[in-house]
Parts: structure tokens; C-alpha cells; sequence
């Protein structure tokens, strides 16, 4: 009875882990090339944007980016079409 308990925290905690997505999910949902993710995180570039979520380093090699960051981004580009 004590383990089912003391593995309910680990169980909500697991609710809360952020969804990451690749540079190719990325790509799908913004609509963006690949290349022109990298410019527009890059601060030394002319598409530089810095309203655009930053990527998250899981290794090396691996970059990834919160999809809720990403979803928030595209819910604001929609909002000042209107404005």
C-alpha cells in the first residue's frame, strides 16, 4: 500500500513534463523552413526574432523547443494580424 503511495508524485509529476518538439515539428506548425528557425534564433542574424521561443540544447547535437512556447508564439502572430 506504502509503494502505490509514494509512486502518486511521480505519476502527477509525469503530467507535467513540457512536450518538445524537433526542428522538424517546428517547421510544420509555424509553417518556417529549417534554416529559417536557426536565423531567427540567431542574434547575430538580419531575421533575427527575438519574440521567437528559444530552443532548449539536450546534448551537442540535439536541440529541441517547448510546444507550448511554440503555441504561444503562433497565437500572438495571429493576435496582431488583427491589431
Amino acid at each position: 500500500m506504502e509503494n502505490s503511495n509514494a509512486a502518486q508524485p511521480v505519476i502527477e509529476q509525469c503530467n507535467h513534463i513540457p512536450q518538445l518538439l524537433s526542428i522538424k515539428d517546428v517547421g510544420s506548425y509555424t509553417g518556417l523552413s529549417r534554416s529559417t528557425i536557426y536565423e531567427m534564433v540567431n542574434e547575430n542574424s538580419d531575421r533575427y526574432d527575438p519574440t521567437f521561443p528559444k530552443k532548449v540544447q539536450l546534448t551537442q547535437v540535439r536541440v529541441v523547443w517547448v510546444a507550448s512556447e511554440i503555441a504561444e508564439w503562433i497565437n500572438t502572430k495571429i493576435a496582431e494580424r488583427s491589431v
